[in-house]
C-alpha cells in the first residue's frame, strides 16, 4: 500500500466515524454498539421516509453506507495527490 491509498483508507475511516458520531450523539448506548444502530437507524430512516419494503430499506442502507467510504477514500486519496504533487 502506497501513501496515497493509506491517506485514502484514514479519510474513509474518519468519515465513517463522524458519519457514526453524528447519528449517535444523543444516545446513551456504549460506543460498541455504534456501529449496528447507526446500520439500524438509517434503514428506519430509509423505510420510514420512503416506504419501501424492509429487506429494500435495508439493502439500500449498506449501499448508502458503502458509497460514503468509497467516496471519502476516493476524495482522500485525490486530495493527497494533490498536495503531494505541490510538494
Amino acid at each position: 500500500m502506497n501513501i496515497r491509498q493509506g491517506a485514502g483508507v484514514v479519510t474513509a475511516m474518519l468519515a465513517i466515524v463522524a458519519f457514526m458520531t453524528l447519528l449517535n450523539s444523543g444516545s446513551t448506548i456504549p460506543m460498541v454498539n455504534w456501529p449496528v444502530e447507526t446500520y439500524m437507524g438509517l434503514t428506519f430512516t430509509i423505510g420510514w421516509l420512503s416506504g419501501v419494503p424492509n429487506w429494500l430499506a435495508y439493502m439500500l442502507a449498506a449501499v448508502v453506507l458503502i458509497l460514503i467510504v468509497v467516496g471519502f477514500y476516493k476524495m482522500g486519496s485525490w486530495v493527497y495527490g494533490l498536495i503531494a504533487d505541490k510538494l
